[in-house]
């Protein structure tokens, strides 16, 4: 049996972007990921979902970090604090390999929020974890979430499955300094 390493998420500094910081989850961001949980916007990540399942949700995000040492990174608007979604890298056991994804907040669509917040989770992921190139794993009908990873610079690679539903498997391509 591995040993377990718990990652203390006081020491990962937060990353900043010309609008946007993003920074380790904490317990004030249960509000915005409860109302992101009961929304319509969860239609192509297994939502909507219950009360119930929006907190085990949001456990599992923090714990992810405490178990890897990486995310889903908070992000917030850098004038206002205004919560804006969440975007970053999870391996979760069942998972091929480390993903980049992005979430969205009702109203922060449309504005280059999920394409500045994915390149510097995938600069982060690739300069203090050393991973890359990732995927990037969504669903057939998010026509915006393709459109993000198409942004990104990731290319459709192969059809796949995840957690029992179908999935296209998008590949970042391998960044360099």
């Amino acid at each position: 049996m591995t040993a377990c390493v718990f990652h203390d998420l006081a020491a990962i500094a937060p990353l900043e972007t010309e609008r946007l910081v993003l920074r380790v989850p904490e317990e004030g961001d249960w509000p915005a990921h409860l109302a992101f949980g009961l929304s319509d916007r969860m239609e192509f990540t297994g939502g909507p979902t219950d009360r119930w399942g929006a907190w085990r949700s949001f456990t599992s995000t923090i714990g992810h970090w405490v178990l890897r040492g990486h995310g889903f990174w908070q992000i917030l608007e850098k004038s206002t604090g205004t919560r804006l979604g969440k975007a970053g890298v999870i391996f979760h056991e069942m998972w091929p390999e480390p993903e980049l994804g992005w979430h969205l907040y009702d109203g922060a669509t449309g504005k280059g929020y999920a394409t500045e917040a994915a390149l510097a989770a995938r600069e982060d992921a690739r300069t203090r974890l050393g991973l890359g190139p990732l995927i990037s794993q969504i669903h057939p009908d998010n026509l915006a979430s393709k459109a993000v990873a198409e942004r990104l610079g990731a290319a459709f690679e192969t059809m796949g499955t995840l957690l029992g539903d179908t999935s296209e498997v998008w590949r970042h391509p391998a960044v360099t300094p």
